[in-house]
């Protein structure tokens, strides 16, 4: 294309970004008592090659009870030495940059700050920490604008080009703005004008300390999805604000706060799905507007900017999954992207771990310091059998390696389980994942072969050095009695079409696979987006009668689990907003229950522990969701031939995609 919105130029105040493409604070889990790492600066000179416009770093904190110890610090100036590395990384790998500054309020946990209280407007208990924090006093709150000043000159004197403070996400500045936390009486409370005081200060005190020209950026929500909180409206007043009095000269707009109940960033949510907020906001203010959230390819991008819902597109996540995906936009090479499935295991589920940000789709996020592609002493012949996630990266890391590497797939294409994985509802991203491994593959030139089993035949033949046997898994049958039967069908065979179900249908196994197939069966007769917006736009019915639509299938689903919680295997980012939907869609759970015996009829159970009488729950389909074992029975062939080899995947250990990604590209490299 001659005109391409997402790589034309913007100014934010006098400094020039080159493209459109935005880099936004994301908390890594790499710091070391707030200091800047090695593994920090390699994370970050990897997304500065990869082309990205602006790189904002962070959060980093202002005081010793604004974050933990896994922040990047900026409330001191011993910090400045590691702040100033990092300003340097990013201006010499062609990014500019900046740091998030924030204070997490009634979000930070005790836990981390050696017992003490933490600090809000007012004393109300945080959903998220379970705990109570201490409402400030009136001259702890002027401290405070006077620490998140103090950090801005640091951030400035390291040598980045901008600094950003979050004024969202249910973080201190957002408590005092939402009449939901803040109830003071005094200057700071009450009133639209005296909640939005606090905000306000700090953004006018850092302009005071940094001066005219040092571009200031806010994060801010643009709805922050909390009942009895700040809708849209109040907080595009607030973003007037910002702009007309506290010189602010770009706004980053998020969405929800950490407690809502609206999901953000699970790979459920459509694809720029949030940006009608930072259009609200941008019709508001006349300075740049940055878009986030689930953006996580160019053409989305490039929609929002080009249909004016914003000027810049905030691209994280995306940037986990592929450093490199501006560049390959701007080369036209956008094939070749691996695309953020917003899955949420890497990112989000390691930090509740406190372990540092890696990434599904990118094994070697989080790792940048060890070498990616060394090459092999000796170049191999590499035999890499299935062609799921884990035979896929195998196949990846060997070639960059500098073997010859040839990849063997039973099936006439690529992907295994992912595309299990994807056919739930809102998991299609997963075969966005296969579709870009196998892309992957491609632009290395790997040998495929389709429609190949291997035996010792096929060993024989190849005379392979070396072996990664990717095999996958298989589902498992429980020893019920009557699970013979012909209304007795696996998941598996469900989720892909090869097997129908009547309209009363029983779950057996309430772990993930069975939550979603439990989801992909009470979706059944529900409308669709396209079905929704016509009736919706028509005024065909009111809006109850549609949500209703929405969210009754034609099927009774009912899941069975024999431990005492469904969805144990769900990440936490993910596992609420599944079971949110699991009630929401009407789906009827009976966990602690044991399955007796299957029937002509349906299926009889028993309360765990009840000793009581067994209950006969009615089906005309029975779905077995017990989980899978591991296909290695090659294994034993190459032992048996001497072949070097390496089991990866579920073929070693039944695990998620992220251990199937993960296994695959270690064996790979290892080679």
């Amino acid at each position: 294309m001659n005109y391409d919105p997402l790589f034309q130029s913007i100014v934010i105040n006098k400094t020039q970004v080159k493209n459109r493409i935005y880099l936004p604070a994301m908390h890594l889990g790499m710091a070391d008592n707030f200091h800047i790492t090695d593994q920090i600066l390699a994370f970050y000179r990897e997304r500065a090659r990869g082309g990205a416009g602006m790189i904002t770093v962070g959060y980093a904190t202002v005081d010793e009870l604004s974050g933990n110890v896994l922040n990047i610090g900026a409330h001191k100036d011993e910090f400045l030495p590691g702040l100033k590395k990092l300003a340097d990384v990013i201006r010499e790998n062609g990014a500019k940059s900046g740091v998030q500054l924030n204070h997490a309020g009634r979000y930070n946990f005790s836990f981390f700050l050696d017992g003490r209280q933490p600090v809000a407007p007012s004393a109300v208990a945080s959903r998220m920490t379970k705990e109570t924090p201490r409402a400030l006093e009136t001259e702890e709150i002027k401290q405070i604008v006077d620490n998140f000043a103090q950090a801005a000159r640091r951030v400035q004197e390291a040598g980045f080009d901008a600094v950003e403070v979050l004024h969202g996400t249910g973080y201190l500045i957002s408590e005092f703005l939402s009449p939901l936390t803040n109830k003071r009486e005094d200057e700071y409370g009450g009133t639209f004008d005296n909640r939005i005081r606090f905000g306000i200060e700090v953004m006018s005190a850092i302009r005071n300390m940094v001066g005219p020209d040092f571009p200031l950026i806010v994060r801010m929500n643009g709805n922050d999805f909390m009942a009895d909180g700040q809708g849209r409206d109040e907080l595009r007043e607030y973003a007037r604000a910002l702009a007309n009095r506290a010189g602010v000269d770009a706004i980053c707009v998020n969405v929800g706060w950490h407690e809502a109940r609206v999901p953000q960033i699970t790979t459920g949510v459509p694809r720029g799905a949030f940006a009608y907020l930072s259009r609200g906001i941008k019709e508001a203010v006349d300075v740049p507007v940055i878009a986030s959230h689930r953006i996580n390819d160019p053409d989305t991008a490039r929609e929002i900017i080009a249909d004016g819902m914003c000027d810049m597109a905030a691209m994280g996540r995306s940037l986990i999954a592929d450093p490199a995906l501006p560049e390959k936009a701007g080369q036209g090479r956008e094939n070749e992207i691996v695309h953020c499935v917003a899955c949420a295991q890497g990112c989000f589920d390691n930090l509740f771990n406190l372990k540092h940000v890696e990434c599904l789709c990118n094994p070697m996020a989080g790792h940048e310091l060890e070498a990616a592609a060394d090459r092999a002493e000796q170049p191999k012949a590499v035999m890499v059998i299935g062609g799921g996630a884990a035979g896929m990266n195998a196949a990846i890391a060997a070639a960059d390696r500098g073997h010859r590497v040839t990849l063997y797939e039973k099936s006439d294409r690529l992907g295994g389980q992912l595309y299990l994985a994807a056919a739930p509802p809102g998991r299609g991203e997963f075969a966005q994942l296969a579709r870009d491994l196998e892309e992957q593959v491609k632009c290395r030139n790997i040998d495929v072969r389709f429609n190949e089993v291997v035996d010792s035949s096929v060993l024989e033949r190849e005379k392979p050095d070396h072996v990664v046997l990717a095999t996958g898994a298989e589902p498992m049958s429980p020893p019920i009695p009557g699970v013979e039967m012909a209304h007795v069908v696996q998941s598996w065979d469900v989720l892909v079409g090869k097997a129908y179900t009547g309209n009363r249908v029983v779950i057996v196994g309430g772990g993930a696979v069975g939550v979603e197939t439990a989801l992909f069966l009470a979706e059944k007769g529900t409308l669709s987006g396209e079905t929704l917006k016509f009736l919706l736009v028509n005024r065909a019915e009111n809006p109850e009668v549609l949500y209703e639509l929405c969210t009754k299938g034609t099927k009774q689903v009912t899941l069975i689990e024999m431990l005492e919680k469904i969805g144990k295997d769900f990440g936490k980012t993910t596992k609420w907003s599944m079971l949110q939907d699991v009630s929401r869609f009407g789906i009827t759970t009976m966990p602690a229950t044991r399955v007796l015996e299957i029937t002509e009829n349906g299926i009889k159970v028993q309360a765990e522990g009840d000793g009581g009488p067994a209950e006969e729950i009615a089906a005309d389909s029975v779905v077995l969701c017990v989980g899978a074992k591991p296909n290695n029975a090659l294994e034993t062939l190459l032992k048996e031939k001497g072949i070097a080899h390496t089991v990866a995947g579920d073929a070693e250990d039944i695990g998620r995609a992220f251990e199937a990604v993960h296994s695959g590209y270690k064996a790979g490299m290892q080679i």
